[in-house]
């Protein structure tokens, strides 16, 4: 049998192309499916006033779940000495008052209405001089 090597400048050259998106696929399909897999008991809503966001957490009770809002972005965990432990976060399209939003937890269902934040007009007029 007969082989023939090609030098290695031409090696590097043939093989990178053919390679070098493989690795960045793996990656965005494996991300893509932890995505969906942590997300698959989620399930998401919104109107013109709330978002509705479902989360399936069996085995927990209220006591043992943290929920923060910081803007747009809706943190729920559980707390140290919950017998499950969940850690999500959500980054919502706008902005959360989280002074009318609500939660509740019902057969391992956790329901959020994040009300939305209305925006407030800041801009100021200029005379011109």
């Amino acid at each position: 049998m007969f082989f023939a090597t090609a030098p290695a400048a031409f090696q590097a050259s043939v093989r990178r192309p053919a390679y070098a998106g493989s690795g960045r696929a793996v990656e965005r399909f494996l991300s893509d499916a932890l995505l969906s897999a942590r997300q698959s008991g989620a399930a998401y809503t919104q109107d013109d006033t709330s978002f509705t966001l479902s989360l399936d957490m069996p085995g927990i009770s209220k006591e043992h779940l943290r929920i923060a809002i910081d803007g747009a972005v809706v943190r729920v965990q559980s707390k140290d000495d919950a017998p499950r432990q969940y850690r999500t976060a959500y980054e919502l399209p706008q902005d959360i008052d989280s002074a009318l939003s609500e939660a509740k937890l019902e057969n391992g269902v956790l329901t959020l209405k994040l009300v939305k934040k209305v925006p407030v007009d800041t801009s100021a007029e200029l005379t011109i001089q």
